[in-house]
């Protein structure tokens, strides 16, 4: 095939042929320039280093060490040159390095490789995104135990199967996401821990024959130690894939809030209001107010989940050491992270910002017959009855309600009596729903006293 051939079927955009097409796919610059930071931190560890054990002269780090400022400042500034040509950020920062200080950039390279040193770069990144996981997740957190605490006593009804199962209270419902939050910052807390190990220094695959020292790079790094084992060194994406298995899991538990947002604002429940800053209108229904950031961060947060089983397909096949295909792993987790954290802020606000309907709350605890294991139970406590007949005895009763249009507090007493002779007025003070909840009081329940209790204890966990 020729150039031209090649051209023609590929069209305008690889106007080259298939240098172009190479050049396109090969290149990483256009994502991977993110790394920029990271980079110039592990060479700068790693010349000062390389001085250190006398493989450079000091002049020739400190002229590095001075043109590596020098790059990162020019990026940050927005002045550099980035040349899809030069395929990515390690090769770009080399070759600007070079036109800066000349010779001695080419002794940066001493002792180390791309593949270790794309290695370090990634997995700073990575770590950096675990911090900034966690202290989204807390901002989080906090914004659900303000909820907790202000409508510790609000009832509402419980669902099971989205059907009205049990009364339970506002500040209980909350609770149980800062439970799911608090295991998703505790897998990243896990996860960073895991990948704090410096892998600088594995070079291609092999190790170096120079006599460099490891640990000090690692130290300048902030890892607790260097890598064992260079082979594992430069091919280990498990750092990155246990970030998206521990983003993946966070993700789920905001998308299962966003439905439950969706479902409570909508005018057949009315459990919430939402800010006007979460929310939009219709273009032809003035009536309308939409959870439009519920929905799309229910659909965003779908990406993470799909960023984390690509990797994973990426890597099941390779065997050692390093493949081109490797490559595929920094897109997508970027993708994933910046998804992570725009839905943790987002979640963040909405939950601070929005109002509980409690009167439309307390309706709804009140209906279903929410309060007839309350009566089961109570039909065992007071009068000794077996579960099993305590509970038919309770359907006869719900039927009877139902047939009749009422809830089970309106029953009469005579009513209640028809099915069992035993009943006494004493019922009556476990069929109200905030009697339900406050009967609650086992430990991890949802009596107030118990959500008061655990908003406390993660209010000091998390100060």
């Amino acid at each position: 095939m020729t150039k031209n051939s090649a051209n023609s079927m590929w069209g305008g955009r690889f106007a080259g042929g298939v240098d172009a097409i190479m050049e396109a796919i090969n290149a990483s610059i256009g994502f991977d320039r993110r790394l920029y930071a990271q980079d110039i931190a592990g060479s700068r560890a790693h010349a000062a280093m390389l001085a250190t054990r006398d493989i450079i002269t000091s002049a020739d780090a400190e002229a590095i060490d001075a043109g590596l400022a020098q790059v990162k400042d020019e990026i940050e500034s927005g002045s550099f040159p980035f040349r899809t040509a030069l395929e990515d950020i390690h090769m770009n920062i080399e070759a600007r390095l070079k036109e800066i200080i000349g010779e001695p950039a080419g002794r940066l390279h001493t002792a180390r490789s791309r593949n270790d040193q794309v290695a370090v770069d990634f997995r700073l990144w990575v770590r950096e995104q675990c911090d900034a996981a966690i202290a989204g997740i807390d901002a989080l957190m906090r914004a659900f135990l303000g909820q907790a605490h202000a409508g510790a006593d609000w009832v509402m009804p419980g669902f099971t199967h989205l059907q009205t199962a049990q009364p339970v209270t506002w500040g209980h419902h909350m609770l149980a996401y800062v439970e799911m939050l608090a295991r998703d910052r505790g897998r990243f807390i896990d996860a960073r821990a895991r990948m704090n190990e410096c892998p600088l220094g594995a070079a291609a695959l092999a190790g170096t024959s120079f006599p460099i020292d490891r640990h000090q790079t690692a130290a300048a790094l902030g890892f607790d130690r260097p890598t064992a084992n260079s082979l594992d060194s430069v091919s280990d994406r498990d750092f990155a894939l246990e970030f998206l298995g521990a983003a993946a899991i966070c993700a789920m538990h905001l998308s299962r809030f966003a439905e439950e947002l969706v479902i409570w604002s909508s005018a057949q429940f009315r459990f919430v209001r939402l800010s006007d800053a979460f929310t939009t209108g219709s273009s032809i229904m003035p009536q309308k107010k939409n959870p439009d950031a519920a929905e799309l961060l229910r659909a965003k947060l779908g990406r993470i989940l799909g960023a984390n089983v690509a990797l994973f397909t990426v890597m099941k096949g390779l065997a050692l050491t390093y493949s081109k295909d490797m490559q595929e792993d920094k897109e997508l987790t970027f993708d994933a992270a910046d998804n992570l954290m725009l839905g943790l802020a987002a979640m963040e606000g909405m939950v601070r910002d929005m109002t509980a309907n409690r009167e439309a709350l307390a309706v709804a605890a009140a209906s279903g017959f929410s309060t007839a294991t309350d009566l089961a139970d109570w039909l065992v406590r007071a009068l000794g009855l077996p579960f099993r007949d305590a509970h038919h005895v309770t359907g006869s009763l719900v039927k009877m309600a139902e047939d009749a249009g009422i809830d089970l507090p309106d029953l009469t007493l005579e009513q209640m009596k028809s099915v069992h002779p035993d009943i006494t007025d004493a019922v009556f003070e476990v069929l109200g729903v905030d009697n339900s909840v406050r009967s609650r009081i086992s430990y991890g329940g949802t009596a107030p006293d118990q959500v008061r209790a655990q908003v406390a204890r993660w209010q000091e966990t998390l100060r």
